[in-house]
């Protein structure tokens, strides 16, 4: 009984399903029955409305990666508009280009290798970029991403990063899932400091939902790289 405990408490990751939000993924813990209980079990208000992280592993040790997300286009951004410096505005670009670089990124790492994460979280990063763009629309800021083929991008700091990324991760699958860590833990900085100073609802909601996704899908990358 003590040894089944034992066994019990070992990792295993998972598909999150959410109520309401965000559809990410992240590590489980199998609980002492042999039914599976979440290790970053999460309940969250979220624009009113309550969604919880559910977990549940494969018994292999290897979770799906990240599921489905509901932030697309203007179901997105119900919150009332605002007002954006210019600043804020150069930021807002430069986040489409972010999502665009994430997503050309995890498409290219999905092909070449069999691990489902990055199908899961390039199909999550289509949807942000939705949502930011409504965002470029509505606040009449050109669009940086319209146009450019994969991997291609306009400015040139997000170019190198791309390039750098991108090299780090055909040299092996480790090397691709601790580019998207590293992509991911990046993004939680840049959106954590595009928060800061905000007067625009629309704007925040549309933040706070991507900075939710970046902490799942880096948890998603994490528990890849320990399997």
């Amino acid at each position: 009984m003590k040894r089944n405990a034992k066994l019990a408490t070992a990792i295993a990751a998972a598909a999150a399903v959410v109520t309401g939000g965000i559809l990410i993924a992240g590590p489980a813990t199998a609980g002492a029955a042999g039914g599976q209980t979440p290790s970053t079990a999460q309940s969250s208000l979220m624009n009113g409305q309550q969604y919880t992280h559910l977990h549940g592993g494969d018994g292999t040790g290897v979770g799906d990666g990240n599921g489905p997300c509901s932030l697309t286009g203007t179901a997105a951004t119900t919150a009332p508009s605002g007002t954006l410096s210019a600043a804020q505005k150069t930021t807002l670009a430069h986040m489409a280009e972010e999502e665009k670089l994430a997503h050309d990124l995890y498409t290219v790492f999905a092909a070449r290798y069999d691990a489902q994460v990055f199908d899961r979280i390039a199909a999550a990063e289509t949807r942000h970029l939705d949502a930011v763009r409504t965002l470029l629309d509505r606040y009449d800021v050109t669009d940086p991403t319209a146009g450019k083929a994969a991997g291609d991008f306009t400015d040139a700091t997000v170019q190198a990063t791309y390039d750098r990324l991108l090299k780090q991760g055909t040299a092996s699958v480790d090397g691709a899932l601790k580019a998207g860590l590293t992509f991911e833990t990046d993004d939680i900085a840049a959106l954590t400091k595009a928060q800061s100073g905000l007067d625009a609802p629309d704007v925040e909601q549309v933040y706070a939902h991507l900075l939710d996704a970046s902490r799942m899908h880096q948890a998603a990358f994490e528990s890849w790289l320990v399997r």
